[in-house]
């Protein structure tokens, strides 16, 4: 039998119109009734009915998503949660993978969404005529990642504070050789890597520590590069005591390769990553916390709500928490150095 909103409404012990208000991301509905409206359809397998909706309404019921690199954790997880959204309001993702430089121009020279989307989300940073070409599509548009810009919803969070939170502690601890994992190098346009390097030298300037780039290693956003990189830092004529690594999956490449030169953490370098990654409580990493979930999600709501309240007074920017995680993987220098 096909599910009805009424039978929603029932199950989860509220009006019909406040299941459609939940679903769509409309205001007058609070978080926890959302969610709660939001597991009750998916258990019931309820879909909103697309046929009638899109002759009364002329919407595609389609959402259009611009990625860099899907099968990275931070961009994957940020996707998946936007994507429960659209679909428990019924709306379909059509993905875009824009994981090299001329995927990314070809599809903002051609911009093959035009006409087959109501809205766009996009998880590049676009320059200001890449910004441009996705205005010109005249549909809502929203972002997880960068800085404010016109004609974007951007939901995101303070980079460089998180940043500050993690050296800081380093610096507390007594570390005086503080390294950095960074990514730097990609993707493009990206703004975190800028903001968390600018925190990082904020407080090393603050403690009065004197920045050697000898101790900043690329990464690359990646297990891998982190390894690589902490094994960079390693070979340098005074290694770092402790290393702050911009995504915690670098982090954990920096822990393997720590491991691999039989050096104890923390006792002899201690770790700090960005993110709390679903793995980071399993290992113990000290981390700066940031909901990349919630940021999807939110940003899906937002985008909803543009879409069926077009004259609303919407917030254009929307700064999610973040907290420092105290875990096992950061202690005081060995005043002894490594043994």
């Amino acid at each position: 039998m096909t599910v009805s909103i009424t039978d929603v409404a029932r199950a989860a012990g509220v009006s019909a119109s406040t299941v459609s208000r939940a679903l769509r991301g409309r205001a007058g509905v609070s978080e926890e009734v959302r969610a709660q409206i939001a597991a009750v359809a998916a258990q019931l397998g309820y879909t909103a009915s697309r046929s009638a909706s899109s002759l009364a309404s002329g919407r595609t019921f389609t959402i259009g998503v611009v990625a860099p690199y899907i099968g990275r954790w931070f961009f994957g997880t940020v996707l998946d949660a936007a994507e429960k959204v659209f679909s428990a309001a019924g709306y379909d993702v059509l993905l875009y993978n824009l994981g090299s430089p001329e995927t990314r121009k070809r599809f903002l020279t051609n911009l093959p969404v035009r006409k087959r989307v109501d809205a766009v989300l996009s998880l590049l940073i676009p320059d200001e005529e890449e910004a441009r070409a996705l205005r010109s599509l005249g549909v809502p548009l929203a972002t997880t990642v960068g800085v404010a810009r016109d004609g974007f919803t951007v939901v995101g969070i303070d980079d460089r504070a998180g940043a500050e939170s993690a050296v800081r502690h380093l610096v507390n601890l007594g570390h005086r050789r503080i390294g950095m994992i960074s990514g730097a190098s990609e993707p493009l346009h990206w703004t975190t890597p800028v903001d968390r390097r600018r925190a990082y030298l904020d407080v090393l300037a603050d403690a009065g520590i004197a920045h050697d780039p000898a101790l900043e290693a690329d990464g690359g956003y990646t297990v891998e590069g982190g390894e690589r990189a902490m094994t960079e830092l390693l070979a340098v004529s005074r290694p770092p005591t402790a290393v702050f690594a911009q995504s915690d999956e670098m982090a954990m490449g920096a822990l393997r390769a720590l491991r691999r030169h039989r050096l104890r953490v923390p006792d002899d370098v201690s770790v700090v990553g960005f993110d709390d990654h679903e793995l980071a409580d399993v290992i113990g990493l000290t981390t700066v916390a940031q909901p990349v979930a919630g940021q999807g999600a939110e940003a899906a709501r937002l985008l909803l709500r543009r879409l069926d309240e077009p004259d609303a007074d919407l917030p254009g920017h929307v700064q999610m928490p973040i907290r420092f995680v105290l875990r096992d993987t950061t202690a005081p220098p060995d005043p002894r150095g490594p043994r």
